[in-house]
């Protein structure tokens, strides 16, 4: 089925969005959310970001930790750059190991981005984000974000905006040290490509109908959005700035795909 599309306004976001969304209602969208019908519940979850200013620093648990609180798993999460201004970057893990004190200390202070590792970013750049890694998206960046669908985030900072945050919780699962750049890959988009291969999730991004690299691939949940061209599910007509699901890889028709990433559960 083709799910459901959601504009959602942040005080971050952008009043211009690609051609694919109509170029934007002059609202400042920060994210498009992709939801299915009343008593279907994804595993996974994908959504566009676009940005105008920082978001919150913030932290989520994995499996183990979320479950001693009652949720089904943790949420490991990844970032697929689509666009990004000369200036742009991504905040990823700490610039260098420091103690759970001076981290505390730092939130509490607002001196807490001068920890972290602002990397530069660019179209194409991928970043893979384990469960327990500081992070923070930056000012002019349009992204995709896939991650397992549970609503569990740890705030550590927010630029003096009302919101709660949530310092103990973050610091007893904070991975206190950099990023591992592994994490990272550059990809180019004339190819079919492995973006992640999981558990918790699959992430591929096929070039036309090169669809080997999945071919092998057992999965029960699969989600697929189309960047350029379309694809179909069920028949189901897929087009760019959409996205469709379907419990089968078999369900999806890419003979008119031009560039289309492809999610799947894996566990």
């Amino acid at each position: 089925m083709k799910l459901n599309r959601k504009f959602v306004e942040k005080p971050w976001g952008q009043e211009i969005l690609p051609d694919i969304f109509d170029g934007g209602s002059g609202k400042k969208i920060g994210e498009v959310w992709f939801e299915a019908p009343k008593g279907i519940s994804p595993q996974l979850m994908i959504k566009y970001l676009f940005t105008s200013e920082k978001l919150s620093i913030q932290i989520h648990p994995n499996d183990r930790q979320a479950r001693r609180i009652g949720f089904p798993h943790g949420k490991e999460k990844c970032w697929f750059v689509l666009d990004a201004k000369p200036d742009a970057v991504l905040g990823l893990g700490l610039n260098k190991t420091a103690s759970t004190t001076k981290l505390k200390t730092a939130a509490i202070l607002g001196e807490i981005e001068q920890l972290l590792d602002w990397k530069p970013v660019k179209k194409g750049d991928f970043f893979y984000v384990p469960a327990g890694t500081i992070h923070a998206i930056g000012a002019g960046i349009s992204l995709l974000e896939v991650q397992q669908n549970v609503d569990i985030t740890y705030r550590i900072y927010d630029y003096g905006r009302p919101r709660e945050l949530h310092l103990d919780e973050a610091m007893a699962i904070a991975k206190l040290t950099t990023y591992d750049m592994k994490h990272w890959n550059e990809i180019p988009d004339d190819k079919s490509t492995i973006l992640s291969a999981g558990p918790p999730f699959g992430l591929f991004q096929i070039v036309g109908t090169d669809d080997e690299i999945i071919s092998q691939t057992a999965s029960k949940e699969w989600q697929i959005i189309p960047l350029e061209g379309s694809a179909a599910v069920r028949g189901k007509l897929i087009k760019a700035g959409e996205c469709g699901i379907c419990p089968g890889f078999s369900d999806i028709d890419l003979t008119k795909n031009e560039r289309s990433l492809i999610a799947c559960t894996m566990t």
